[in-house]
């Protein structure tokens, strides 16, 4: 553990800073800035006996940015159905366990779900370290209204189930936040255009709290004739506005 961090074992120590026996936690990373990181995540992610990431090599940067050295573990979208029991039989043997993802908070459009739905039956504490994530980043720079929003994530990639989504999202009163990849980021702006219409208010956000963050706001129809006309890189969170009641 860094050793800034080693006063938290003192008997002074803030409660539930440190690791406890046979508990998973649910640990948020950065997006992007390795310094978005909480003080309680770094105690939790210092102070856990094994740390289920997404991509253990990815992990293994942030870990060595802070000077934390903990054993890691491999748990995602692949693997999940023969790693959840075994994560299972460590948290029932008193290990304590740190989720983490690739960036932000797990659950949201990553991995998580499966592993919970798995010791939840057996009353594991389950206890969440929040921090990042990308939606609320892009949310709360972009404008629109924050009151009430909707979170889709990535929309399906089969055109029919994309174009029912699409078409339900036509309607939504609400903001509404999107995650998706930059191979596919134009063909969502010409969706978008198509079933929302040309004249939606619209904010791109890309590479949220990295070096080329940038922020695009506008239309539906010219925020497509911007990212016609560049290149295009990174991951993007769109947020738009909701259909006008």
């Amino acid at each position: 553990m860094p050793p800034f961090l080693e006063r938290s074992h003192s008997p002074d120590a803030t409660p539930g800073i440190c690791a406890e026996a046979g508990t998973l936690y649910i640990v948020s990373t950065p997006i992007g800035n390795l310094a978005d990181i909480t003080i309680r995540a770094l105690h939790i992610l210092g102070s856990v006996d094994v740390i289920a990431a997404e991509d253990t090599r990815h992990t293994r940067k942030l870990l060595t940015h802070h000077g934390i050295a903990r054993p890691l573990l491999s748990y995602h979208d692949h693997n999940e159905v023969t790693q959840a029991p075994r994560l299972l039989a460590l948290l029932q043997e008193g290990k304590s366990v740190a989720l983490v993802t690739d960036a932000g908070t797990p659950g949201i459009a990553d991995p998580a779900y499966y592993l919970l739905q798995a010791l939840l039956p057996h009353a594991i504490p389950i206890v969440p370290i929040p921090g990042p994530t990308a939606a609320l980043a892009a949310l709360a720079v972009s404008g629109l209204p924050t009151e009430r929003f909707v979170f889709e994530g990535f929309l399906p990639v089969k055109s029919g189930r994309r174009r029912q989504r699409l078409e339900a999202l036509a309607g939504e009163p609400r903001t509404i936040v999107l995650y998706e990849s930059p191979h596919r980021l134009l063909r969502l702006l010409q969706e978008l255009v198509t079933h929302l219409g040309p004249e939606r208010r619209l904010v791109v956000a890309r590479e949220l709290t990295k070096r080329f963050e940038e922020v695009t706001r506008g239309t539906t129809a010219t925020l497509l004739e911007i990212f016609q006309t560049r290149p295009i890189r990174g991951e993007f969170t769109l947020v738009i506005a909701g259909c006008p009641t």
